[in-house]
């Protein structure tokens, strides 16, 4: 049987004929656990030393992989002696596969794309590293039969999944008096992505090494004593447990200035670039915050650091402005790059007004701010006045994702 290898695409797929022909290439099936440098291949390790300028920063590195054939459309189908030649035969949806990285099934740039390419190393084959989904269309492929027989028509990918963790800059103690700032584990997720769409056909007397897309079409078709697969049916809905909890979320209105189970620490802090020229200030009737010259600042210029629970080994924190008395918050509960902060109601429950803080050595006030709903570290577009704060996956490799958090 011949295999064709074709692109994946989000609607129909590129049809065309072949000839019976046994040809196959094998597959790696299982969980793959990756340490050291082929985990954070093309970025820093664990253990690394780093700068007070990568405290905004973030890399991601794989921890797992694992590469399972998958069939995405499957008919069977009887080819008696005296109807062998081309036919276009349809093939039903038996599984979707979407690119999603943690909870996002929107991949670009930044973070996301990051991860799926280190997935890609550590494969060793190509995926999709963009936002993607296999057809969930019926698909007709026209296929030359040479031979009578009982065949299984199928269209299916690797599927490639596993786990990942990200890196930050943070304080560590050495455990002998001094600290140093090092390149830190800190919590990732799971991810999905697919190679390329191959098609073919198969019988049960063909011989096709195992762990591959050809094999599983056979266990499918009934070959090894297992039973048929349903063939007809619709395509399993997308997740939205994910859009729920935001809505959840998101509903939740309070009126309190600093939220239940948070202590804010004495005193009133300011934010701003390391060179203490621009600092964080929102005011009149807008809710942004954005840059702002000093020293003298409007109340909007400070802020009140409450520290809440430990969550993924990091002490959570709000950071309450002492003008509006509302939180920091990405509103819109977003994953885009670069998608602006605002002022909002504090909440009893909100991931996407918590923050982690990445703080430099004793005797420095440098931090990195992460939100912890996404992962995405604080920064902006440009370090000039009247530029709003906006969160970025990767943080800016420029540096200017570090600020002073400086107590006044």
């Amino acid at each position: 049987m011949r295999l064709r290898q074709l692109r994946p695409v989000l609607g129909r797929l590129t049809t065309g004929t072949a000839a019976l022909a046994l040809v196959a290439t094998s597959t790696l099936v299982g969980v793959t656990a990756l340490a050291g440098p082929a985990a954070a291949a093309g970025g820093p390790q664990a253990g690394e030393a780093c700068t007070s300028a990568d405290l905004g920063k973030r890399y991601p590195f794989i921890k797992s992989v694992k590469v399972e054939p998958t069939i995405t459309h499957f008919k069977s189908y009887f080819v008696t002696a005296g109807s062998t030649g081309s036919q276009s035969v349809k093939l039903s949806t038996q599984t979707q596969v979407t690119v999603e990285v943690g909870t996002s099934t929107t991949v670009t740039v930044g973070f996301a794309h990051a991860v799926l390419v280190k997935a890609e190393t550590a494969v060793n084959r190509t995926v999709k590293k963009t936002t993607a989904t296999t057809s969930a269309e019926e698909q007709t492929i026209t296929w030359n039969f040479t031979q009578p027989g009982y065949y299984g028509l199928y269209q299916g990918t690797r599927k490639v999944t596993g786990e990942y963790g990200s890196l930050n800059c943070d304080r560590v103690d050495r455990g002998d008096g001094t600290y140093a700032t090092q390149w830190t584990e800190r919590p990732g997720g799971q991810y999905t992505t697919f190679s390329t769409i191959e098609e073919g056909a198969i019988r049960c007397e063909d011989h096709v090494p195992a762990g591959t897309i050809m094999k599983k079409a056979q266990e499918i078709l009934g070959c090894e004593g297992t039973a048929a697969k349903k063939q007809t049916g619709k395509a399993p809905a997308p997740d939205t447990a994910h859009k729920g909890r935001k809505a959840s979320v998101n509903s939740e209105r309070g009126t309190s200035s600093v939220p239940p189970g948070f202590t804010c620490l004495p005193g009133k802090y300011r934010i701003g670039t390391p060179d203490r020229k621009l600092f964080w200030v929102t005011f009149g009737a807008g809710d942004y915050f954005r840059l702002r010259p000093g020293p003298r600042l409007p109340e909007g210029g400070t802020w009140s650091m409450c520290e809440g629970p430990q969550s993924n080994g990091k002490t959570e924190y709000a950071l309450v402005n002492s003008y509006k008395g509302r939180c920091a918050t990405m509103t819109d509960h977003s994953n885009a790059e670069g998608a602006q902060f605002r002022m909002d109601p504090c909440r009893t429950a909100d991931d996407f007004q918590r923050f982690y803080l990445y703080r430099d050595v004793p005797g420095s006030d440098l931090v990195g701010i992460q939100l912890k709903a996404n992962g995405y570290m604080v920064g902006q577009e440009r370090v000039v006045d009247d530029t709003a704060m906006r969160q970025y996956s990767q943080g800016n490799a420029d540096g200017t994702g570090t600020y002073v958090l400086e107590k006044i």
